[in-house]
């Protein structure tokens, strides 16, 4: 298993419909020498914005809520900064990767190669078959930490954070 400093962003996005650039939030969790030493949230205005029934079920937002929010370009320039020269980190990372990749196709951006990195293979890897599934809520509790808001973008960067500190370190 590839291992980490401590040093990085762990990152999660919500989707509204099945198109991978449709980002209506962000969360973003910065460690540095593995302490939390910022986090940022944010709700994202779509594109294409339209939400999927199941979407929304999952995790609770709807077109009402990100009618005035920024557009991803917008977001993303706050959460760069922020994360520069930092590896990021993700549950079902090719999930995450693929909504910035697209994100960034759609808002004509050039994509930095971000470096990522995926706390589900790692805890598949670590944990094996002793844990009744890989799901977030499920591998952070193994690491001894609870999810209180699964689904939100930030809580589940949160979460992603404490599993890659863990696990990956």
């Amino acid at each position: 298993m590839k291992k980490i400093e401590q040093n990085f962003a762990a990152i999660d996005f919500e989707t509204a419909n099945e198109c991978r650039s449709s980002v209506c939030s962000v969360g973003v969790v910065i460690v540095k020498k593995g302490k939390i030493v910022d986090k940022f949230y944010s709700l994202v205005n779509p594109e294409p914005n339209y939400f999927k029934w199941f979407c929304s079920n999952v995790h609770g937002i709807t077109k009402g809520d990100t009618a005035s929010a920024p557009v991803f370009s917008e977001v993303w320039k706050q959460i760069a900064p922020k994360i520069e020269g930092l590896p990021l980190v993700a549950h079902n990372a090719c999930f995450d990767e693929g909504c910035l990749k697209a994100a960034f196709q759609v808002y004509q951006m050039d994509y930095p190669d971000y470096e990522f990195y995926d706390t589900l293979a790692a805890s598949r890897q670590h944990f094996g078959h002793t844990l009744e599934n890989h799901q977030l809520q499920t591998v952070a509790a193994a690491c001894g930490y609870a999810i209180t808001q699964h689904h939100h973008a930030l809580a589940d960067a949160e979460a992603c954070s404490m599993i890659a500190l863990k696990i990956l370190t």
